[in-house]
């Protein structure tokens, strides 16, 4: 199947959305589909081969290719616009077109269905309840203004209505979506993924370092984890992530501090996604602390939760619905109150205490992750592109 994949990003991207996109294109050309990965150009010079920034050998059944885009943020947002556009023209060249961008999926969905391949859309939130949402969540983020809002509803729906196929990451994104909108077909709702390496080792360390990994955005939990590493006095924290231009990275250095765990935490800044499993396995626990919020609650599928479960690691997570998709008290991990440090503190201890119950939370949730491998996400969106794809060719 030849299946054109638009990203509007410049490309490679170190942020979660860019890995997803990578490691998704990568299964499906694994799989034998000729793929076709559309993004900006790199901002960086010599600009860097994403294969080899991503940690993958080269696959001649992925191609990436650049749109021709310069200028301030709104000419490059339409040129890449009219690139997708003048790119998806006819069916002949392309089975199926995928896109996780709303903008992108409406402009494409206007074009009469004679002229274009079906095109799917993978939804991460429902666009104008986050854009709402975000100014608390992210310190960068500005309020939406009304008329941004009915934008976004409108995209929704036509988008929900016109697209030929439609992924959710969640079950629950989908139920929200349903109970919006109405009911549609070819509807799949496939979590994200993480990529195995052999058989996962649950030699947990004997340390007592506890491993938090993603981005430091006040929704994420971070200091939460902080306050709750304040109350374990046994516990070492490794955070792993944050960007230096953003201010969340001086915010949690500053909020570790005034805790007194300045020597007790270490921060690594940001880092190359193939080192983060190893990191990952330095730790003795790991945490995914999400506050509840307009995203975590029902829209997240975390990249960091499959990787956790890949490292052969104990697991204490916020109680939420998105993360008990995944998750099950007392059997593959500790679920907790979200935004309770308390908590969460207690859960870190006993499991430090206990190592017997966090080997067998990690065998458990490593037993169950070879669902969660991106070649089966991959299997999945086979399934679908091949429900809406009228003929194979």
């Amino acid at each position: 199947m030849r299946i054109l994949y638009f990203a509007d990003v410049r490309f490679p991207l170190e942020r979660a959305n860019g890995i997803q996109t990578m490691e998704t294109c990568y299964a499906l050309a694994q799989r034998g589909h000729d793929v076709t990965l559309a993004v900006r150009p790199d901002t960086q010079s010599p600009a860097r081969d994403p294969f080899e920034y991503y940690g993958l050998a080269p696959n001649a059944h992925l191609r990436l290719e650049r749109a021709p885009v310069s200028g301030p943020a709104a000419a490059r947002r339409f040129g890449y616009l009219a690139f997708a556009i003048g790119r998806t023209l006819g069916r002949e060249r392309t089975d199926v077109v995928m896109t996780r961008d709303l903008g992108v999926a409406s402009a494409l969905l206007r074009m009469p269905r004679g002229v274009r391949a079906p095109v799917v859309y993978e939804s991460h939130g429902y666009a104008p309840e986050v854009a709402a949402a975000l100014p608390e969540l992210v310190a960068t983020a500005r309020a939406p203004s009304r008329a941004k809002v009915k934008r976004l509803e409108a995209r929704e729906r036509h988008v929900w209505q016109a697209a030929d196929g439609y992924v959710t990451i969640t079950v629950g994104l989908a139920a929200d979506l349903t109970t919006r909108l109405g009911k549609r077909k070819h509807l799949a709702a496939i979590p994200d993924g993480v990529r195995l390496r052999g058989a996962v080792d649950i030699d947990v360390p004997a340390g007592n370092v506890v491993g938090y990994a993603g981005h430091l955005y006040a929704w994420k939990g971070v200091d939460i984890l902080l306050e709750a590493l304040a109350l374990v006095p046994a516990a070492t924290g490794l955070i792993v992530g944050g960007h230096a231009a953003e201010p969340d990275l001086a915010r949690t250095r500053a909020r570790a501090a005034q805790l007194g765990l300045a020597d007790r935490v270490t921060f690594t800044g940001l880092v190359d996604p193939g080192r983060v499993a190893d990191l990952l396995r330095q730790a003795a626990v790991l945490v995914l602390p999400n506050q509840a919020s307009a995203i975590s609650t029902r829209f997240t599928s975390p990249l960091k939760l499959f990787e956790y479960m890949a490292a052969g690691r104990a697991i204490v997570a916020s109680d939420l619905p998105s993360i008990r998709e995944v998750l099950h008290d007392g059997v593959d991990a500790l679920l907790v109150p979200p935004g309770d440090p308390g908590a969460l503190g207690e859960a870190i201890g006993r499991l430090l205490a206990d190592r017997e119950l966090a080997r067998r939370l990690a065998a458990a949730a490593a037993a169950a992750v070879p669902q969660y491998a991106w070649d089966r996400r991959a299997e999945r969106l086979e399934s679908l592109f091949r429900a809406v794809v009228p003929t194979q060719r």
